[in-house]
């Protein structure tokens, strides 16, 4: 059975999604801060956390923050802030979604369930143990580490991801929706503006002057393009 933590200071908000999430047999942890949110989820062992922003404590931007340095579990928001900038800044932070309320729990269910499957295939999905080496980057893809110049890099699930498909790809031009679609798919209930997000955090790891990238170029009004 799978372990959810959903962090959550609405009481009767945080019990109608657990119950919604019992029912098709997920195992749900609630805290109500974000300081117990956030020692919980470093406690145990969950598969995804679902976490709203405006929390007593710590703030939901925080714990997405901290939680991602250390683990690659899918990481939801779940928030009434509805400005572009905010699902940005929660998405490139390293959450994997971002749900405005209000939202029908079977809406939570159902992103729950795509995340999770999608998390299962790509570990699944490592029988291959090949190492790509390229511009001092060194990426197995058995063990879905990176290391640049020497040091091992963390990086998450979807920016690894991303990396592998572009560098697997050299010197072709990907549009915004091209990418979405190959990394994210049709499941995903993100958008195409967390491709934006994640380009700008693949820059800050391996460029070394990332506000003039190298390796991965912007072709202005096409799309991307790892240079090799």
């Amino acid at each position: 059975m799978k372990k959810i933590l959903l962090i959550e200071d609405e009481v009767s908000i945080a019990e109608l999604q657990r119950d919604y999430l019992e029912i098709n047999d997920f195992c749900v942890d609630i805290q109500l801060t974000g300081d117990a949110g956030l020692q919980q989820a470093f406690q145990v062992n969950y598969d995804l956390i679902i976490l709203d922003i405006m929390l007593p404590g710590l703030n939901g931007f925080e714990i997405c923050k901290q939680i991602r340095a250390v683990k690659d579990i899918p990481i939801l928001i779940v928030s009434a802030k509805k400005e572009d900038i905010d699902k940005i800044r929660g998405l490139g932070l390293g959450a994997d979604d971002y749900i405005t309320k209000p939202f029908s729990p079977s809406e939570l269910v159902a992103r729950v369930k795509a995340h999770l499957s999608r998390y299962e295939r790509l570990a699944g999905s490592q029988g291959k143990k090949n190492i790509i080496h390229v511009h001092g980057i060194s990426i197995d893809r058995s063990s879905r580490k990176v290391h640049i110049d020497g040091e091992i890099i963390p990086f998450t699930t979807k920016e690894l991801d991303l990396l592998v498909f572009l560098v697997m790809h050299p010197n072709q031009v990907f549009s915004k929706e091209q990418l979405y679609e190959s990394i994210w798919g049709l499941e995903s209930f993100a958008d195409v503006s967390t491709v934006t997000v994640h380009i700008r955090k693949l820059r800050g790891k391996i460029e070394r002057e990332p506000s003039h990238p190298k390796y991965l170029e912007t072709v202005w009004g096409a799309g991307y393009r790892f240079n090799v």
